[in-house]
């Protein structure tokens, strides 16, 4: 293959990890936005209240706006396959672009035509009819969802393929093995609680503002107590299939496990860090403190496992791929996860005591001094999710280096040959303005 600059990789990679950090800001938001859509319609038609009719039609400006930005940026993710990553593209396009095929062709038509009934719809469809249109958007945002992450998984875990012995690409050989693949389960339902959990933030957020204003206090005050207790089942639904997650991980990529944990050398009953500073280039930590067999529980449900450590797993995949650096930006994947963790906890702990108010009957309450401090909160709490999602897939993506096909392609040879430095830093330059 021709050589590629290392400053066109670099800033190809730079783009890629900055447009797709734009990118899921809109992806999860509108993914959570579309069943409370839906909740709040639901409960027009069975109620006949105005009030839940209103609420639909708020949000459902919001979710169009979101769906809209989701759909623009994510073409700019697809072109970047085709111009910075050719040699990637070219590698797996027969099995990538299988699942985007189907994510466009079934997925999407299916959410964007029925969003158009349900937008046009109002007044003109029977009422249960119409109904029908928004649940259907929400069946195909979680079809899209799917169908993406059933890609990524691939990236992540390769499954359903064989070598060409005579072009030396990946055949696809099992679709269903890459629609049923191990890792896809628990990265989707991750995703997918994450999502429905930025989506009541942000209902939350904004209906904090209306009631702290006293403002349409018999609309937004039930939008809150939804909300609410969407946000307190799904955020702890992500911090237990975060834990399914971390243990199938042990086992499929047992690096990204220990550089998120920082832990160099085997050990057996080894602790969770909770603060660390290392020294990269002698692989050992100088501080650490951690919750003694912390990790061995995370990773294996026991106290006294033994969890394989950076060095060790260095040493094996010299041996099993040949000489090289296996291990990823430990800084970037330590600190990510403990980012999106501490975001998740705030959040647990902001949507459990929503709900104990809501509970009581207190949730519009402005009187009280706590209930007036959490709902000044709340909307700043907006941040919270996008903060967990983007830390979190940073870790995701960012674990996984150097691989952009785990064990089969290094991230440095998938880049494009053809595409100069100065072309990839001016469109770099480009996307940053117009998103910016």
């Amino acid at each position: 293959k021709e050589h590629t600059p290392v400053e066109a990789r670099e800033f190809a990679r730079i783009q890629f990890g900055s447009t797709t950090i734009y990118h899921f800001f809109f992806v999860p938001l509108s993914i959570g936005l579309a069943p409370l859509v839906a909740i709040f319609h639901t409960q027009y038609v069975r109620t006949g209240e105005e009030r839940y009719r209103r609420l639909a039609k708020f949000w459902g400006k919001f979710f169009l706006i979101i769906f809209a930005m989701g759909i623009v940026t994510g073409i700019v993710q697809e072109f970047q396959f085709g111009m910075n990553w050719s040699n990637y593209s070219w590698f797996v396009g027969d099995i990538f672009g299988a699942p985007l095929a189907l994510e466009a062709l079934l997925a999407f038509f299916l959410e964007s035509t029925f969003l158009g009934l349900w937008i046009f719809g109002w007044d003109r469809l029977p009422p249960k009819l119409h109904l029908a249109t928004i649940w259907l958007v929400v069946i195909g945002t979680h079809l899209s969802a799917y169908f993406i992450l059933a890609a990524n998984s691939w990236m992540q875990s390769p499954v359903g393929f064989t070598i060409d012995p005579d072009t030396g690409q990946a055949r696809l050989d099992d679709f269903v093995a890459v629609l049923t693949n191990p890792y896809l389960a628990g990265q989707f339902s991750h995703t997918i609680f994450a999502a429905w959990t930025t989506g009541a933030f942000v209902v939350l957020g904004v209906s904090a503002i209306y009631l702290l204003k006293k403002r349409d206090v018999e609309v937004f005050a039930p939008a809150a107590r939804t909300a609410v207790t969407i946000a307190l089942v799904t955020s702890i639904g992500v911090a237990f299939v975060g834990h399914d997650q971390a243990q199938h991980l042990t086992e499929a990529q047992p690096m990204k496990i220990a550089s998120a944990e920082a832990l160099w050398d085997t050990t057996t009953g080894a602790p969770l860090s909770l603060f660390a500073v290392g020294d990269v280039d002698n692989r050992e930590n100088i501080v650490d403190i951690g919750i003694p067999n912390g990790l061995s529980l995370l990773a294996t449900n026991t106290l006294d496992a033994e969890v394989e450590g950076m060095n060790d797993i260095q040493a094996r995949y010299e041996e099993e791929f040949g000489p090289g650096n296996y291990i990823p930006p430990v800084i970037v994947t330590y600190w990510s996860f403990r980012i999106m963790v501490g975001a998740g906890m705030l959040m647990i702990a902001l949507a459990l005591y929503g709900l104990i108010a809501s509970l009581r009957g207190r949730i519009s309450n402005t009187f009280g001094f706590w209930n007036r401090t959490w709902l000044k909160v709340l909307p700043f709490a907006i941040a919270l999710p996008f903060i967990a999602n983007t830390s979190g897939w940073v870790l995701t993506e960012m674990g996984r280096q150097p691989w952009v096909a785990y064990g089969l392609l290094l991230t440095a040879d998938g880049v494009s040959p053809a595409v100069s430095t100065w072309e990839v830093v001016l469109t770099l330059t480009g996307f940053t303005l117009v998103y910016g």
